[in-house]
């Protein structure tokens, strides 16, 4: 009997596709959101964002590099690709979106539209 698994919100492998799920965590605060998402091995280069209207996709490849002169006997990781898709918000702006990978972390900012953000009123005195 075999089995199937499949993990769409704490990472994992969904082992129909040999994709890798990253975790990520998502931070809401008044302006906006952030995502970090663990993506260990993957370079800028080999790693594409995609923002549609109402989602957001992350595709990596896992780079693994082989010294030469050497071959891999065993390895860990057997899944080299990394995706993810999200719905957002329509309060969100893809427009300004940022993203920035470090040490395996990437990091995507998203604002809030401008008349979804919080706003100070002014108080006259009469």
């Amino acid at each position: 009997m075999t089995r199937t698994r499949s993990t769409d919100q704490a990472g994992g492998i969904a082992a129909r596709t040999g994709i890798l799920i990253p975790p990520v965590d998502v931070i809401e605060d008044a302006n906006g959101i952030t995502l970090l998402a663990d993506m260990p091995g993957v370079s800028k280069d080999k790693l594409d964002l995609r923002l549609e209207t109402n989602s957001l996709t992350i595709n990596g490849a896992v780079s693994l590099d082989v010294p030469e002169g050497m071959e891999s006997r065993y390895a860990e990781v057997k899944h080299q690709q990394y995706q993810r898709t999200f719905a957002l918000s329509k309060e969100l702006d893809g427009e300004q979106a940022s993203a920035e990978l470090t040490h395996g972390v990437l990091k995507i900012r998203i604002p809030k539209t401008a008349h979804a953000q919080p706003r100070r009123v002014q108080i006259k005195v009469a």
